[in-house]
C-alpha cells in the first residue's frame, strides 16, 4: 500500500521545503537544544550560551528575510489563514488520516508564529540581559537602563520553560502525525518532497 492509497482527494509529490528552509530548520533545532541545555545545565560561565544565542539571532534574521523574499511555501504570506479556516482545520485535526496539506496547516502555522515570537523574545532579552554577575552580560545591556536590563534577564528566564514546552508540544504533535494521522512530517523537512492534495491549476 503506497503512503497516498488511502485517500480519494487527487494527490502528487511535490518539492514542499526548499534547501534553505531545511537547513534553517535544523540548524534552529540544534542551536535552540544546544542554548538551552547549556542555560539550565551548562558552566557558570556562559560563553559557549551566548555563542548559541547569536547564532540563533543570525537563523531568524535569515528566516524573516526569506518569509518575505522566499519560495511560495516559506513565505508567511502563505501560511496566514483567518479564524474559519484554523477553525475548519481544527474541526478535522483528529480524523485518522493524513491531511496532505500543502505546507503549514492552520493549526502548524499557529504554532510556527508563535515559536518565532517566542524566539525572537527570548533572543532580544538575552542580548540586553543583566545579571549582575559582571560576567553573563548581553553585549546591549549597556545600552539600555539597567531597570530594563535586571527586567530582561528576568524575562530570558521566564520564557526558558515556555520555550520547553513550545518544543515538547511540536514533538508530541510530530509523534501524533506519525501514529494517528499515519503522516510522516520528518521526512519531507530531510528530503523536501511531499505528497500534497493536487491543486486545480497541476
Amino acid at each position: 500500500m503506497t503512503e497516498h492509497s488511502e485517500q480519494d482527494t487527487p494527490l502528487e509529490r511535490v518539492r514542499l521545503w526548499d534547501p534553505a528552509i531545511r537547513l534553517f530548520h535544523w540548524a534552529l533545532v540544534l542551536c535552540v537544544v544546544a542554548a538551552w541545555g547549556l542555560g539550565e545545565f551548562g558552566p557558570d560561565v556562559m560563553t559557549l550560551h551566548f555563542y548559541f544565542g547569536y547564532a540563533i539571532v543570525a537563523l531568524l534574521a535569515f528566516r524573516l528575510i526569506w518569509g518575505l523574499i522566499g519560495p511560495k511555501t516559506a513565505r508567511f504570506a502563505h501560511f496566514i489563514y483567518g479564524p474559519k479556516a484554523t477553525l475548519s482545520y481544527a474541526a478535522s485535526l483528529f480524523e485518522r488520516k493524513p491531511s496532505y496539506w500543502r505546507g503549514h496547516n492552520p493549526m502548524g502555522a499557529l504554532a510556527a508564529f508563535a515559536l518565532l515570537g517566542l524566539l525572537i523574545a527570548q533572543v532580544a532579552s538575552g542580548l540586553m540581559g543583566d545579571p549582575d554577575d559582571f560576567i553573563n552580560v548581553g553585549p546591549l545591556a549597556q545600552y539600555v537602563g539597567s531597570d530594563t536590563a535586571s527586567l530582561a534577564i528576568d524575562l530570558h528566564e521566564a520564557l526558558a520553560p515556555l520555550l520547553l514546552l513550545l518544543v515538547v508540544l511540536h514533538v508530541a504533535t510530530i509523534a501524533f502525525y506519525k501514529i494517528w494521522k499515519r503522516e510522516d512530517l520528518i521526512k519531507p523537512m530531510i528530503t523536501g518532497w511531499k505528497w500534497v492534495r493536487k491543486s486545480e491549476d497541476s
